[in-house]
């Protein structure tokens, strides 16, 4: 047992109603007494200061009777713990209770008009919050002692192995968590997702990505239609369109048969895609369907990704997707344009027909853009943007570069995880204990951030889909009633393969602010690499970061182990751990197609949960419209300057900060006025009489 070390604390007062006495209790981890009560002029209830620290977790509290004594000498006096603690927050109000809410007073208030009960007002919430201290007076690594915790946090489905023992929860917490879902009503709104009721209630859709790789034999009605019926027409219509084309019966317009493929897109017509293809990309049996084939992406409107796209690529035997649900999406079909000029200036505007396919819900502007209406794609307003790589916006591209048959194997993947998500009880269901952990995490322990470390380079593109997936779908500040949040919700997503991130973040992770980790693990690497004199294969030495870094995190270093290692009393201080940080490990089999799929439907199904239970809609995202709204007006005005051979005035609107930085821009351009209308591309992308040598120093 650790050492119990007693010292001088700093003493916080808690003001009540008037008729209650203040509560005094010490601050954890040092720093300054901070006082809890109600702003003269906050309109949201009291406001917690808490030092512009968040909580770390690290500081000890004192033991309560048969609780391990956690070691003093592990805090961090830089660092404060959240002060949110049952004596507290009873001298508050639950209606008043806000902590770092925005102040959206003036928010347009719910649609009906009707009260909504906030989820922070129920018993179930409060018990959590009454529950924090009881965790706080606990430390990873005498929790990792308790043989039976650890088994109680242990879940398995169909290979995929998930510990949840190096999170800052006890059974209890797992059973309150369960009490808070039951009570924001988490069962039936999953049913309600798979029954295709319209829960996105702001855009009056449902939601039904669950849909797209449903089996082909389930029936699914929606405004009295099966819905599956129709996924399945089209992924039939995929396999025939991928099978002519891998096989060389579709053709190019000089009679070559396609190899390469350049999928145009943006936010989720990219993301998601692109972590499967980064997924699969050195599997075996996928690497070999793909053999002398590639596979490229467009996504930034930036025009040296169009270089890159199309770097080295023959027109003739290059195929090129578009996808953008209205065909209106800006960047998207700026992109098509430019690629459909790359095409149509070596091979001619009939050519279209046969290097341009659509993904997309409108014929119309399709057909019109010169692609055969037959080689469209559809897909549906109920699968979001973000949530729709198991539509045509992914199985096409995919389908082209690894067959049809290994992309419906990640199909079933994820197919498996929804029955598991849909079925189980919350007791056993993986999704659903990571997705009320990570809520606990967030809310609750105010953690802000979390880190995706897998520790597998084919899942590199995991923690940038993953972050749009998360970020976009709970990044808000209202309720579905339209009414300011009163607690903490959506985070901030990162992370980067291991041993990578090691060398680059981790340093903050294992000694600054707390962020709560995902490890991703695999039992069977993709390539197997061993050398002769080594004491490990490349995997193994690989894998033995992945459970060291989980386990350094939880249990850390204290001062009683660095003394006893001779370390030299001036350094003790920066060579101490203070451990207690928390940690999900998630194991898999071997990564292939199947468990690509298993991966991604964890995962939404995780952020889907989060979002049930604080009472957020996770499937709109107003909050990306004013910038295009802005990025218009940018885009008139700078036609207008540009043409007119001006730079941006005072009655054009900006502001004086966005005025002297556009001004900037347009003054450091070769020639203020566009040319006259031509095409100008770089030579090495179209070689014509108008393309700008690469010595060239004209600035467009």
């Amino acid at each position: 047992t650790a050492p119990s070390v007693r010292r001088s604390v700093p003493v916080v007062k808690t003001e009540c109603k008037t008729s209650e006495r203040p509560v005094e209790r010490p601050l954890r981890g040092g720093g300054e007494a901070v006082m809890l009560g109600r702003a003269p002029s906050s309109k949201l209830g009291p406001k917690v200061n808490i030092g512009g620290s968040v909580n770390n977790g690290s500081g000890p509290a004192s033991p309560r009777k048969g609780a391990p004594v956690v070691d003093r000498q592990q805090a961090n006096p830089t660092q404060t713990t959240h002060l949110l603690q049952r004596q507290g927050v009873a001298c508050a109000s639950r209606k008043d209770l806000s902590l770092n809410a925005l102040d959206m007073s003036e928010a347009v208030s719910s649609r009906d008009g009707a009260g909504h009960e906030s989820i922070a007002d129920t018993p179930a919430w409060q018990a959590l919050v009454d529950h924090i201290p009881e965790i706080e007076e606990t430390h990873l690594r005498y929790l990792l002692k308790d043989e039976e915790r650890c088994l109680r946090l242990s879940l398995e489905h169909n290979g995929l192995y998930s510990d949840f023992s190096r999170q800052r929860v006890t059974p209890k917490t797992l059973e309150l968590l369960f009490d808070l879902a039951k009570e924001a009503g988490l069962k039936e709104k999953i049913e309600q997702m798979f029954q295709g009721e319209q829960i996105n209630e702001t855009e009056h859709r449902s939601v039904l990505h669950v849909a797209t790789r449903a089996d082909r034999n389930q029936e699914l009605i929606v405004d009295g239609k099966n819905v599956v019926k129709d996924v399945w027409t089209v992924l039939d219509k995929i396999k025939a369109f991928s099978d002519q084309v891998r096989n060389g019966e579709w053709l190019g317009a000089t009679g070559k048969p396609i190899k390469d493929v350049v999928a145009i897109g943006i936010g989720g017509s990219f993301l998601g895609p692109l972590f499967v293809h980064t997924a699969l990309r050195t599997e075996p049996i996928a690497a070999m369907k793909a053999q002398g084939r590639q596979l490229r992406f467009l996504a930034n409107v930036d025009p040296v990704d169009v270089a890159r796209a199309l770097h080295n690529l023959n027109q003739e035997t290059t195929m090129v997707v578009i996808i953008s649900k209205t065909f209106t999406t800006a960047e998207t079909m700026l992109n098509a344009r430019t690629v459909r000029k790359w095409i149509t200036a070596e091979l001619g505007e009939s050519a279209v027909s046969k290097h341009m396919v659509a993904v997309s819900t409108n014929v119309k502007l399709v057909s019109q853009f010169g692609i055969d209406p037959d080689n469209t794609f559809e897909f549906w307003d109920w699968v979001g943007g973000r949530y729709s790589v198991c539509s045509a916006v992914g199985m096409l591209p995919l389908s082209l570069q690894y067959g049809f048959d290994v992309m419906e194997q990640f199909l079933e993947g994820a197919r498996d995880i929804d029955q598991h998500f849909l079925n189980a009880p919350f007791e056993k269901n993986i999704p659903v204990t990571l997705g009320l952990v990570n809520l606990w995490n967030i809310s609750f322990l105010h953690y802000p951030a979390r880190a995706i470390l897998p520790y597998c380079q084919a899942l590199s593109k995991l923690a940038p889909h993953i972050q749009q997936v998360s970020m976009e779908s709970n990044g808000k500040g209202v309720g579905m009633d339209g009414k300011p949040l009163k607690f903490e919700a959506g985070q901030i997503d990162f992370g980067e393969p291991g041993t990578n991130g090691q060398h680059s973040f981790y340093q903050l992770i294992h000694q600054g602010r707390v962020i709560p980790c995902d490890f991703i693990g695999t039992i069977k690497s993709q390539q197997s690499v061993y050398l002769k004199g080594e004491i490990v294969s490349n995997h193994d030495e690989l894998m033995c970061n992945f459970f060291a870094q989980a386990d350094a995190l939880a249990t850390g270093k204290n001062a009683v182990e660095l003394r006893a290692e001779n370390v030299p009393d001036n350094l003790i201080p920066h060579k101490t751990f203070t451990g207690n940080r928390p940690s999900t490990s998630i194991l898999l089999p071997e990564l292939n197609a199947y468990s690509t799929g298993q991966i991604l439907a964890l995962y939404e199904a995780m952020v889907a949960v989060k979002g049930f239970v604080w009472g957020i809609n996770s499937f709109d995202q107003w909050g990306v419209e004013l910038g295009k709204v802005l990025a218009s007006k940018c885009r008139s005005k700078m036609n207008s300057a540009r043409t007119q051979s001006r730079l941006i005035e005072t009655s054009d609107g900006f502001n004086f900060s966005t005025t002297r930085l556009l001004n900037r821009y347009l003054k450091g351009k070769t020639f203020l006025q566009y040319p006259e209308p031509r095409d100008v591309f770089p030579c090495d992308l179209i070689d014509s009489e108008n393309c700008i040598p690469p010595d060239d120093e004209t600035i467009l």
